[in-house]
Formats: C-alpha cells, structure tokens, sequence
C-alpha cells in the first residue's frame, strides 16, 4: 500500500531539558484551644502537565524556581475550622519526570492534565498537637523532559538523520558534512493524505561511550525512553568520527549504536526497530550493501570477529532493512510506508493483548 505523506518539522530553539526547583506547601493555620477549633491544612504543590507549556518558558518565567502553596487560616471564633490553603500548580509540557534531589522518582506525566504531588501541606493546630500547625513540607525537585514520538532516530553523527528529514519534507535543518550537526532535538510530524499523524523525534548523535554520558551522553539516550520505536540510521560505507578513532563499517555501526542503547537501558533493545541503510548514491554502495544483509542474517557468526566490548547481549532484530539515499530520494516512500505500517502492526498487536488479557480476567470473575 503507497501512502502519500508530507512532514512538518519543529526545531527546539535554546532547547531546556531539565530544570531544578524549590517548592514549598503551605503551613498549616493555628488551632484555637479554648473553643477547640481546628487551624485549616495548607495548601499542596502540584505538577501538572498541559501541551502550552515547555521547560524554557518555566524557567523565563519564574527565574527564582521557587513555588509555594498557601498557608492555611487559623482558627477563630467564627470559623472554628479555618480554611484550607490554596494549593500551588507548576504548569510543565507532557513529557516529565519528576524526581527528588535524591533521585527517587515521584511520578511521571505523560498525557496532558497528569498531576504529581511534590510538597505537602502542613496540618492545621488541632487538639492532637496542643493546636500548634505544623510546617508545610520543602524540597528540592527535578523536571526531566523526555521527548514523545512514535519513532525516534538513532544514528552516530554524520549517518544522515538530518538529511533523511530533509529528505522526508520541505524542512532544512542543519546540515553539514562534519559530526554533531543535530545539537537539538527535532520533532517531525508526518501527516498522510488520509490524515493519519506520526511524529518523528531527530535527536543528536551518539558517539561510543554515550552509555557513560561521553559526548551528549545521556542528553540523548533519556530521549528514546518514550519513543514507541526507533529508526537506525547507519552509512551504507561506514563511519569515523574523527582521524584518530577507528573506522566503523555499518555493520559495527549497529552493533555498537544496540550496544549503546543496552548499556543505558537494557529493555531499549526490545523496542521494534527499522533500519535505515542511507547513503546509497555513493559508489560501491550495492555490494556494501549485499555485505551488510549477509552479516545481518547471520550476526552471531560475524560478530565473533568483534572485540569483545562491541557485542551487545541482545541482537536487533529489524523489522526492515530500507536502503534509501536521502540524497536523492531513492528509497524514501517506501520507507514512510514501512514505518506506518511497523506502527500500525504494533498498535494491533497491542490491541489483541489488551482483548485477550480482558477475556482472561472476565473468565477469571465468572469462575
């Protein structure tokens, strides 16, 4: 099946991933002792994920990154119990994860309207503590961002991704024949005749070692937590960094890109993937390419003439191998073709899970 599509692009201009914040809740409200009355909670602090918002405009905003909810009124002879404090919102994009300055994750938002309580409020004085409130509670938090898209592009530097959205649109993002031209994340948003929407996430390159935060390190991998697939890019002639690294043949460039991913996050390896063969136009690139489709069918035999570091435990196993030229254009509509339909064979084998795990616990309730 042909699907005629186009892709827009949005680029992350003075792109801000994660910010660091104080927040407070309110302090709790004075009980009253000689009529019993109850001092009003403060109020809590909440994060809250709305599709307006991004972590720059958070921190232009507020430049102190300090937010505090409401105290909560004390206790009087006309309202033996006082009002409970006002509670305190940080509007931040889908997409966070919340954590303490310990590391523990407190929550994660993913959908727009998702709420995390990060500070408490105190308790108001009642009878139990002799009527005295007791102090909201403070903290320091983290907001880490992490890109969603249906697909996310995986590639060392120089493979192509940039070229290949290029390629897949009217869009021009930074392109050049040295490494790291993609230094910020891009969403493309390709959008079929039929007006289906996939989103595409170019993310920078990796470099060996990014398992251990080299280069953009882990800046780049906590990206492809929540992309649903990824899209391997590799040169169809392979890759050098830099004179004095070694030269890496596109089959290395798989390995070592799955090995990477694996280091930072075993379970990336069972995300489906497509690989993306780029650089066809250039010369001898058929019979690299015949190469590349024998070692793919059997890795386990040509990986043993890897260093032992190179070998990822878990092998890729592609869904498809899609020579393409971004150059040209060879090869590009038959790979939006194959990422729609890799998505939409995910999304109905998610479906039948979810039917038959329905039918099991129904089955289960009626026994």
């Amino acid at each position: 099946m042909v699907y005629l599509c186009r892709i827009c692009l949005r680029k992350y201009g003075n792109f801000v991933d994660n910010v660091r914040l104080f927040v407070r809740g309110g302090a709790g409200g004075m009980g009253l002792p000689r009529v019993g009355g109850h001092g009003g909670n403060g109020g809590d602090v909440w994060v809250v994920a709305t599709k307006s918002m991004t972590l720059k405009k958070v921190k232009d905003k507020y430049p102190q990154k300090r937010f505090a909810a409401y105290v909560g009124a004390n206790s009087s002879v006309r309202s033996l119990k006082g009002q409970r404090g006002k509670d305190k919102e940080i509007l931040v994009p889908v997409g966070i994860t919340v954590t303490s300055d310990d590391g523990k994750i407190l929550g994660d938002l993913n959908a727009e309207g998702d709420r995390v309580l990060v500070a408490k409020g105190g308790y108001g004085g009642a009878f139990s503590s002799a009527f005295l409130p007791s102090k909201g509670q403070s903290r320091q938090i983290r907001l880490d961002l992490k890109l969603i898209a249906d697909m996310g592009l995986v590639g060392f530097p120089n493979a192509g991704k940039s070229s290949l959205l290029t390629a897949l649109s009217n869009a021009t993002p930074q392109i050049a024949n040295y490494p790291f031209t993609t230094l910020k994340p891009q969403i493309g948003q390709l959008l079929y005749e039929d007006h289906k929407q996939i989103s595409v996430a170019d993310l920078p390159g990796l470099i060996e070692g990014a398992h251990m935060n080299k280069g953009m390190g882990h800046k780049f991998l906590k990206h492809v937590e929540r992309t649903k697939q990824l899209l391997f890019v590799v040169d169809v002639c392979g890759f050098q960094l830099a004179s004095q690294t070694p030269f890496r043949s596109a089959f290395e460039a798989v390995q070592l890109l799955t090995k990477e991913l694996e280091l930072y996050k075993e379970e990336f390896v069972s995300k489906p993937a497509l690989l993306v063969v780029n650089k066809m136009d250039l010369p001898h690139a058929e019979r690299k390419l015949e190469q590349l489709k024998e070692q793919l069918a059997k890795p386990e035999e040509f990986c043993q003439s890897l260093p032992d570091d190179m070998i990822p435990k878990s092998l890729m196993a592609f869904r498809h191998v899609v020579p393409i030229s971004a150059a040209t254009g060879f090869g590009v509509d038959r790979l939006k073709d194959f990422i729609r339909e890799s998505l939409e064979e995910e999304d109905s084998d998610a479906t039948e899970a979810f039917r038959k795990e329905r039918l099991q616990l129904l089955r289960q309730h009626s026994q």
